[in-house]
C-alpha cells in the first residue's frame, strides 16, 4: 500500500499517517527525517543534500527524489509506504511519478483531509497549547501568523496536488474536520481495512 496524506497544515496528515503506519506495518516516510538520514548516513545523495543545505539553499527535486528513491529500496517499505510532505508542487509529483514507474510501483491512494481554514488556526493553537502542557516543545510555526503564511504556500504550491491525483483516478476526500476516530474510520473505510464485524 503506497500512499500520500493531502491536507493544509494542522489538517491531522501527521496523526493519520501514524495510525496508518501502525495498523498497516508500513513507514511513514517524512522527506525532512529522510534528508537527516542520509545526510548522517553520508550516501552520495545524502552528502549532495548536506553541501546544498550547508550553504543554505533549498534541496532541488531531483535530490530529494533521490533520497526518496533509497530509502523506498529499504526492506521496511516492500509492503508499502505513506509520504509525508512529499510531493509539494506539481513537477514533483510528475517526479515522483516517473521514480515509481521506474521501480515497477505505483500509488495507491491519496486522501485528501478536507478541513475548513477558519477552524485550522483554533486546531493550532490547541495543539501548541497540549504540547506545552505535556512538557513539550512548541514547532516554531505553530501559531496564527505563520499558519497563514503556511497556508497561503499551500494554496499556492500544494493544493493543485488534489486535482492531479483527481484526474489520475487516485483521490479520495475525507473529512478532516470530524473527531480524530471518525477520521481514521473513513480512512480505514477508504483503504477497505474496515472488516465486517
Amino acid at each position: 500500500m503506497k500512499l500520500i496524506l493531502l491536507g493544509p497544515p494542522g489538517a491531522g496528515k501527521g496523526t493519520q499517517s501514524q495510525l496508518i503506519s501502525e495498523k498497516c506495518g508500513i513507514p511513514q516516510l517524512s522527506t525532512g527525517d529522510m534528508l537527516r538520514a542520509a545526510v548522517k548516513a553520508g550516501s552520495p545523495v545524502g552528502l549532495k543534500a548536506k553541501a546544498i543545505m550547508a550553504a543554505g539553499g533549498l534541496v532541488p527535486d531531483d535530490v530529494v527524489v533521490g533520497i526518496i528513491a533509497e530509502r523506498i529500496a529499504e526492506p521496511d517499505c516492500k509492503k508499502g509506504f505513506i509520504l509525508d510532505g512529499f510531493p509539494r508542487t506539481l513537477p514533483q509529483a510528475a517526479s515522483l511519478d516517473q521514480l515509481l514507474k521506474s521501480k515497477g510501483l505505483h500509488l495507491d491512494t491519496v486522501i485528501e483531509l478536507k478541513v475548513d481554514d477558519t477552524i485550522l488556526a483554533s486546531r493550532i493553537e490547541k495543539r501548541a497549547s497540549e504540547t506545552l502542557a505535556a512538557g513539550g516543545t512548541v514547532r516554531a510555526d505553530d501559531n496564527a501568523d505563520a499558519l497563514k503564511t503556511r497556508l497561503m504556500a499551500y494554496y499556492r504550491e500544494t493544493s493543485p496536488l488534489t486535482g492531479y491525483y483527481f484526474a489520475h483516478g487516485l483521490l479520495k476526500a475525507v473529512d478532516g474536520m470530524a473527531p480524530i476516530a471518525d477520521v481514521t474510520r473513513q480512512i480505514d473505510d477508504v483503504l477497505g481495512l474496515i472488516r465486517a464485524g
